[in-house]
């Protein structure tokens, strides 16, 4: 039996990280097909390293007859190309979740992998206890609410940005909203608030506030549930962003597991 063909859905950083722990051996059960990105150059610089097709557009990325795909790109990448993945016979996995905020898209989705009969993964990025979470969910209805902290200059180029964060001596709350309010203003900050809202109350129903912390490395979580059995706080610190590319290394290792964790 041959291997599960993989294909890439961005050349930048994380899917960098995702490409090299195959090589290395994390995912002895794949081999990588081909990559789309942005940059095509950047892309066949990516597929030269990495012994695959660079990808002209969607259309020529699909037509490869990838087993899973795993986008590292953007929710516009999501938007623009997920269902054409779908449609073409590939599992998708999704680590721009923001775009799955928009109900009607979620459901869109949702059904036309149904019709397919193939699987949207939604990893989990920076975050983790998803397990505890739709637990809690189905147990009664819950409350959900993050909490954000994060470095002042991690958001300039985007809305909350002003210069005088950058000399806050003290924390300073920049946001404070649901979910799918702080994905419209940041797509490319909040991922994992979708991720959780998800899995748990929703993202019209989960709280978020967000806070600059002067001197402050990294991204940090904190994530409560409340309901009539259960209560659950997730604290979740990651230094950089890989953890968001091992997050696809580990839900492409439970897709073939015969143990699933």
């Amino acid at each position: 039996m041959g291997k599960i063909k993989l294909a890439l859905i961005g050349c930048g950083y994380l899917n960098e990280i995702v490409a090299n722990a195959l090589k290395v051996g994390y995912l002895p059960e794949y081999e990588l097909i081909a990559v789309l990105g942005r940059d095509y150059e950047r892309a066949q610089e990516f597929a030269k390293r990495y012994g695959c097709k660079a990808c002209g557009d969607i259309d020529e990325l699909v037509a490869m007859k990838a087993d899973f795909t795993a986008e590292a790109a953007s929710v516009k990448a999501i938007r623009e190309y997920g269902e054409k993945i779908i449609n073409g016979g590939s599992n998708l996995v999704v680590l721009s979740i923001g775009a799955l905020a928009d109900l009607e898209f979620y459901e869109r989705i949702r059904d036309i992998a149904a019709q397919n009969k193939r699987r949207v993964y939604i990893a989990s990025g920076a975050v983790g206890g998803f397990d505890v979470l739709r637990t809690a969910a189905l147990m009664s209805q819950i409350t959900a609410s993050i909490g954000a902290q994060k470095a002042p200059d991690s958001l300039r180029n985007t809305p909350l940005f002003t210069e005088d964060l950058l000399d806050v001596t003290e924390p300073r709350q920049v946001f404070s909203g649901t979910t799918k309010e702080a994905i419209a203003i940041l797509p490319t900050k909040v991922n994992v608030a979708i991720a959780t809202a998800l899995a748990s109350a929703g993202p019209d129903n989960t709280a978020m506030n967000i806070k600059v912390v002067p001197g402050f490395k990294g991204d940090e979580y904190k994530i409560e549930v409340q309901g009539e059995e259960v209560r659950a706080e997730l604290n979740i610190y990651s230094r950089t962003s890989a953890i968001a590319a091992w997050s696809v290394v580990e839900v492409l290792q439970n897709a073939v597991s015969p143990i699933v964790f």
